[in-house]
């Protein structure tokens, strides 16, 4: 049986999409340009790809809270309304 998290793949999908900078002071910072305001600042690089990404599984909560407009990343389109699968009787 194959299983499919359609919010999995699209978290890793964006994250394959981040862009790293390290700043001047030797710290990093992170960004996702598809998904505005999606960045974040930490110490080295590994803590900034955590931030990062916790970053943007927040920004995916609010964003279905408030119902906006979320970037298609790699054909993921999670605007669309759910389809509900009958449940089995036992």
């Amino acid at each position: 049986m194959n299983v499919q998290y359609v919010l999995s793949e699209y978290l890793d999908r964006a994250m394959a999409q981040a862009e790293y900078d390290k700043l001047e002071d030797g710290t990093f910072s992170g960004r996702i340009p598809s998904c505005t305001g999606v960045l974040a600042f930490s110490a080295t690089l590994r803590q900034c790809e955590d931030e990062l990404r916790s970053t943007l599984e927040d920004w995916l909560l609010v964003g279905f809270k408030l119902k906006h407009t979320l970037p298609i990343i790699d054909g993921i389109d999670l605007n669309k309304e759910p389809a509900y699968e009958p449940l089995e009787s036992v």
